[in-house]
């Protein structure tokens, strides 16, 4: 009876330990989850927009500016997200320009977005020696 005892205290202790790690791990987690969320709710640096699909659906973020491109998935409405450049390319409704996201190979339509925050270069002006390279010139 005593070991019976014994085994059902170190079995309470062990689950009452693993309880309060387990809570712990759960406050960390929950901390380290708001951080993350403090960080993303700051604006990317300039050239930033926010999209603005006029209602509740997203919008597709295009591999090339086209809306023949290959879809890279899409974007909330409201979401900022940083821009590296723009191009002219297929007219979308009202607007022909596109947006390159930062740092990616992925491009946006204008016509879906609002308040552009700093002015996003031309594409031919970001990336000249891209551009040399691809018209078949020699980059010095």
């Amino acid at each position: 009876m005593a070991a019976r005892t014994r085994r059902a205290r170190l079995t309470a202790a062990t689950l009452t330990l693993g309880v309060a790690a387990g809570g712990a791990a759960l406050a960390l987690g929950t901390a380290s989850a708001q951080a993350a969320d403090t960080t993303r709710a700051a604006a990317p640096a300039k050239p930033h927009v926010t999209v603005d699909t006029r209602g509740t659906k997203p919008l597709n973020v295009r591999m090339y500016p086209s809306e023949d491109a290959t879809d890279a998935g899409n974007l909330k409405n409201g979401t900022v997200v940083g821009v590296d450049c723009k191009v002219r390319a297929q007219q979308v409704q009202d607007s022909t320009y596109w947006y390159k996201i930062r740092g990616k190979e992925q491009w946006i339509t204008a016509e879906f977005t609002k308040n552009p925050s700093g002015t996003a270069p031309l594409c031919k002006d970001f990336f000249p020696a891209k551009q040399a390279t691809q018209q078949g010139k020699a980059v010095g």
